[in-house]
């Protein structure tokens, strides 16, 4: 890990700079938090199944509160079944009311370094409506069959109360599966998960496994990057979230009322300039093979691999929400997944999934779709395309910001550097210690290769560093 980076690069330690920037909010109005405050004490009362015996648990990264999802995976003959809960926002948030109004004007959660945004109020995001362990709350209980392929059979959703049993993180489910001391509602996440991987790629699913850089430390002891790579416990949760988006969606397609999750296929220019820069670098892409296998064989560790990867979110623009109803729209699927999604998942976190869940429990019960559901489609894609702009904005800007604190005293110094994409006179590579992003200045670099690199300029106030080769 690079060497922190003092806190005191600002008055504050931290990020405050890129609040005020950004215009986030400081905290929530009196109103919005009185109404929080009341719901979590009484929520709205709904008919629910008393699932609080099943042992579900939770799978998050360390120290988060806002737990969305929970999980139960279990055999049933030769296949498999998924119990998932998500937290029910439903119960808490009065349609139309002051958290429904704030929330919809946040439109999600956005994370900074020294603390979140919350999309609601931290008494019931990170209390009442949080799935904790040990503590009975409602949630939307999924329950998915599947059968030995891990294709599924069966879908149920209801209104529940659940009680987490135990709360656990990435990295301590990984090792707990790789001793054999799992707990055994997720001892057998690696062979569903590997199934579900695989048929992402028989679905032709662009997936990205690239580690991402992370921001690690504090205000107090400064701030440093480091890369942290998805390992597989990380991949295999995200494909039971996959799962059931994509059976939300084929609720909703169904019912042909709804919100999607959308991405265009690439289109055959795109597919032609990333076969180019796969014979670039050298990666072998035999005729036949489709770009989901072709993603999947390589080695996010080798730097041609990273080249590639990085060349690959080319063809992932466009990403945006649909909503509909009456008539399916003219694209229903999301290319980056290989089949029609929905978010339903991350409620706590993200505007979009209260509705979508809503939408998917009313259809399963035959019942009309609530008014107010219906009244918000029109307007949901632009509120959450909004928030998603915003949200990529504020991580790319903390990012930056960190990238010069730890370069500001290193002018002229020279780095190791993985060329990722070139272009005429310029390109973008990523220096392997500390792992920055960044601008090259220099003719004719070698997409997928190692250079050297020298730092040429700093500029703190606006988060650019600028290099050369060396």
């Amino acid at each position: 890990m690079p060497r922190l980076v003092p806190g005191a690069t600002t008055a504050d330690g931290g990020f405050g700079h890129l609040r005020a920037e950004f215009e986030l909010p400081e905290s929530f109005r009196a109103e919005v938090l009185a109404e929080a405050e009341a719901a979590g004490v009484d929520p709205r009362e709904e008919d629910r199944e008393d699932a609080t015996d099943l042992p579900l648990v939770t799978i998050d990264p360390p120290g988060a509160k806002d737990l969305d999802q929970a999980m139960l995976l279990s055999r049933r003959g030769d296949g498999f079944r998924v119990q998932y809960a998500i937290a029910d926002l439903g119960a808490f948030v009065v349609p139309g009311g002051p958290v429904d109004r704030e929330s919809r004007r946040r439109g999600q959660t956005l994370y900074l370094p020294d603390g979140n945004v919350p999309l609601h109020p931290p008494v019931l995001s990170e209390g009442a409506a949080s799935l904790l362990p040990g503590e009975t709350r409602p949630a939307v209980l999924w329950t998915i069959d599947l059968d030995s392929r891990g294709e599924p059979t069966a879908i149920r959703v209801r209104r529940a109360l659940v009680r987490s049993a135990e709360q656990f993180d990435y990295e301590s489910v990984q090792a707990a599966l790789e001793t054999g001391a799992a707990h055994p509602s997720v001892t057998v996440l690696p062979e569903l998960g590997r199934l579900r991987r695989e048929l992402a790629v028989q679905r032709g699913a662009v997936e990205l496994q690239l580690p991402e850089q992370a921001i690690n430390g504090d205000s107090a002891d400064g701030w440093a990057l480091g890369m942290r790579p998805r390992n597989e416990v990380d991949a295999w949760n995200a494909e039971i979230s996959l799962l059931t988006g994509m059976a939300a969606a084929s609720i909703m397609i169904e019912a042909r009322v709804g919100v999607l999750r959308t991405l265009p296929d690439a289109d055959g220019d795109s597919l032609a300039w990333l076969r180019r820069s796969a014979q670039a670098l050298g990666i072998a892409w035999p005729d036949g093979v489709p770009v989901a296998r072709l993603l999947a064989g390589v080695d996010p560790a080798l730097p041609e691999s990273m080249a590639l990867s990085a060349c690959t979110r080319r063809l992932l623009r466009g990403a945006g929400y649909t909503s509909f109803e009456g008539q399916l729209p003219p694209s229903t699927t999301h290319a980056g997944i290989g089949a029609p999604y929905a978010h339903v998942t991350a409620p706590i976190r993200r505007l979009v999934d209260r509705f979508a869940a809503e939408i998917c429990l009313s259809v399963s019960a035959d019942r009309e779709v609530p008014g107010w559901v219906r009244a918000a489609l029109p307007d949901l894609p632009l509120l959450m395309s909004a928030s998603d702009s915003l949200a990529a904005r504020v991580e790319r800007a903390c990012i930056d910001q960190v990238e010069a604190w730890m370069l500001a005293e290193r002018i002229g110094g020279t780095f190791e550097a993985v060329v990722l994409r070139a272009e005429e006179a310029r390109a973008e590579i990523l220096v392997e210690d500390p792992p920055v992003m960044g601008r090259c200045a220099g003719a004719n670099l070698p997409e997928g290769e190692r250079i050297t690199v020298r730092l040429t300029a700093v500029d703190v106030a606006k988060r650019k560093v600028s290099f050369e080769r060396a």
